[in-house]
């Protein structure tokens, strides 16, 4: 549920208190019931009863807080407006007999955030989870473009839609979701010919476009990350047992840059050397969690630290910046980058 307040900005219904939430459908329910009349106490009554159903215990519903409550639903706070009067000074109703908090009409600014959305949404259509919604969000689509013609997205994703291995998504979530072990036929770039992964799979990643599954190789016993444009085919295996191992992706991937996980002993604190016009990028859009600005140089450059593998893709982000990133330390770090920047040189004479 999406909620307006007077400056026409959104906030979450998750935001205000749940019973809060509960009340204010209550008494709307209550006021559309035009063939009764409603005190205060009823209304008191109602929502108390309603509250007892929804978590099971008795909570205590004061007569400020139903006062309250009808004061906000009044007001344009929560977008609602409601025309609640009072009649034979005792009594409470909707001046509009066919108004509801339920009907209320959709902005132009609703519209378009509903329309980003759908769009944000849809981007995960392939997954199961998601696609019970795909009538949600045609239904929801024809309803905006029948009121308001031409909108186009605002925010618009990275995406490949020619990328291989996309249609292994869902089924590789199905599989975690439901603890089953697959068989994977895989190739990677190097081998001449695939061969069978018995693979229990624990996560599903993105990074820098593609698709990447996190699990444990049950043949080598190790954490294995694949990706699935180098997938083949998949395969149930309903004999292996799925074990979990209670496996964290945060923390598999907490000293990582992309996704090569690499041992331990190649975790370095690595210090690098900003150029001035790249600085204020750097900051704001950091490298790693880990990373720290250790001094401001005159020249508006900066020395940061960050402490993560020495993996292909660190190596790939700084040759990345060119000449606008220093390798300070570790020296032995700093040499293969040289040396990679020396090679890439060559490619020019």
């Amino acid at each position: 549920m999406i909620l307006r307040n007077k400056k026409n900005n959104y906030i979450c219904a998750m935001a205000i208190n749940k019973n809060a939430l509960i009340r204010y459908r209550i008494i709307d329910k209550c006021l559309q019931n035009k063939y009764r009349k409603w005190t205060l106490n009823n209304l008191i009554e109602e929502c108390s009863n309603a509250l007892y159903d929804y978590e099971g215990r008795n909570i205590n519903v004061s007569k400020r807080t139903v006062q309250m409550d009808i004061q906000i639903m009044r007001s344009d706070k929560l977008g609602y407006n409601a025309p609640i009067e009072v009649y034979d000074k005792k009594y409470y109703r909707y001046k509009d007999l066919d108004f509801s908090i339920n009907n209320i009409p959709l902005t132009e600014n609703d519209m378009n955030v509903l329309s980003e959305t759908i769009e944000i949404l849809k981007q995960f259509k392939n997954i199961s989870l998601f696609s019970e919604l795909n009538g949600v969000f045609q239904k929801l689509e024809d309803k905006i473009y029948a009121e308001k013609d031409n909108i186009k997205p605002i925010i618009y994703f990275e995406k490949n839609e020619n990328l291989k291995g996309l249609k292994f998504i869902d089924l590789i979530y199905q599989a975690i979701q439901k603890k089953i072990v697959l068989n994977i036929e895989y190739k990677p770039f190097q081998a001449t010919k695939s061969f069978i992964i018995n693979f229990t799979p624990y996560i599903l990643k993105t990074y820098n476009n593609r698709w990447f599954v996190i699990g444990n190789n049950n043949e080598t016993k190790r954490i294995q990350t694949s990706a699935l444009d180098r997938i083949k085919a998949i395969d149930y295996n309903l004999k292996t047992e799925y074990i979990n191992d209670d496996f964290d992706g945060d923390d598999y991937y907490k000293n990582t840059i992309g996704v090569t996980v690499l041992w331990d002993s190649r975790i370095r604190r690595v210090v690098l050397k900003i150029d001035k016009e790249n600085a204020p990028y750097i900051v704001t859009k950091p490298f790693h969690k880990s990373q720290k600005i250790k001094e401001k140089l005159p020249d508006g450059s900066i020395i940061i630290q960050i402490t993560v593998h020495l993996n292909y893709e660190l190596d790939r982000l700084i040759l990345g910046f060119g000449e606008s990133i220093e390798v300070v330390s570790p020296k032995s770090y700093r040499d293969i980058i040289i040396r990679k920047l020396s090679n890439a040189v060559k490619n020019y004479k």
